[in-house]
């Protein structure tokens, strides 16, 4: 899961980061700075403390703060290359906003909305630069593949030309997984976070369901104080629990983001356990046994026999897996088993 900070200069893009990753300063000098850091998740504690592994692996959002962008960065192309792959190689956007003032007007909405057409005419260029590029390779040659890939594209960007992201065209799963490639930047799911003051956190959830209301629905808003929260992530956890009280927090940003992030995404995480390591996998919601296997290891894909699973909740509930089984809720599974959130799994493969 790899989730890059996005915004206009001077939004307090870098203070996020801060806050997010516990960083007194983003490497790279806050243009390229990429950290990964754990999902908190109860379950697997719990799990360590029965298994007593050698190590605990969590689940983990790779994070990024990105170089600023401005009216026209993308359009214009005044962003380097490496800025823009990275982008585009991202799973999902956090874009913040500024609800303070800085000398400039204050208009999150404004802001969100230029960042969001940037996005727009970068693909619509992008579009369009296929398209001629096919043109002159193929002309009106008879190839199938190639008509079928236009004829997309240009629905696609039908679609953009009335101002409207790719996040909102309804495509098959096939045509999806046409376009993938592309990266398309306005069809990735995104989040905002709004910044406000100290002397505006009493208000922050009606700051953020003011904005909400004006945005497409299918991206969750939060408001919060990047400051205060960049001085909390570098406290001890007695000092945390005090500050918090002070400012009436109750979840610090960090842990608010990984959760929407996790629920954006339409992630869950699976458990493997042992004594050599317990461990959360995230995967698609959806996925099926054969494929989960897959992110584990690809031979266990390619050589699965089956999966044997018991939810978290029957093995906590059942003292472990012997009770499990004595209940009979320990399941040999398929390859075209849901996996659910929580499924303790243990994977059969041949050799």
């Amino acid at each position: 899961m790899y989730i890059s900070i996005i915004g206009k200069a001077g939004s307090g893009k870098t203070t996020l980061f801060q806050a997010l990753s516990g960083m007194e300063k983003s490497p790279s000098g806050g243009s390229h700075g990429i950290v990964a850091i754990d999902v908190p998740d109860e379950r697997l504690e719990y799990l360590t403390n029965i298994f007593n592994p050698k190590k605990t692996v969590y689940a983990r959002v790779d994070l990024s703060d990105t170089i600023a962008i401005d009216e026209g960065d993308l359009k214009n192309e005044t962003l380097n290359q490496k800025s823009i792959q990275q982008l585009r190689s991202s799973d999902a956007f956090l874009l913040i906003l500024r609800n303070f003032d800085n000398g400039e007007s204050i208009n999150p909405l404004a802001d969100f909305r230029a960042i969001y057409t940037e996005f727009i005419l970068a693909d619509m260029a992008q579009i369009e630069s296929r398209i001629e590029r096919m043109e002159k390779q193929y002309g009106k040659k008879d190839n199938p593949a190639i008509q079928q890939e236009k004829a997309l594209l240009e629905k696609c960007l039908d679609h953009l030309n009335n101002e409207a992201p790719l996040s909102l065209l309804v495509l098959t799963e096939e045509e999806d997984k046409r376009i993938r490639g592309f990266q398309f930047l306005s069809r990735k799911p995104m989040m905002v976070v709004v910044n406000c003051t100290e002397q505006e956190l009493s208000s922050a959830e009606a700051i953020a369901e003011d904005l909400r209301g004006n945005l497409p629905d299918n991206i969750p808003v939060l408001a919060f104080c990047a400051k205060l929260e960049a001085e909390l992530a570098l406290m001890s956890p007695e000092e945390q629990a005090i500050f918090m009280d002070e400012y009436g927090i109750k979840e610090t940003i960090r842990g608010r983001i990984i959760h929407l992030a996790v629920d954006t995404l339409g992630l869950i995480s699976f458990l493997t356990v042992g004594d050599d390591e317990c461990r959360a996998w995230s995967i698609k919601k959806g996925m099926n046994a054969q494929d989960a296997a897959g992110t584990i290891h690809t031979d266990l894909a390619n050589k699965f026999i089956r999966a044997e699973t018991v939810s978290y909740e029957a093995f906590v509930e059942h003292g472990g897996f012997a009770g499990c089984k004595k209940s009979g809720l320990w399941r040999l599974e398929g390859k075209t088993y849901v996996v659910q959130d929580g499924d303790i799994i243990s994977i059969r493969a041949g050799n």
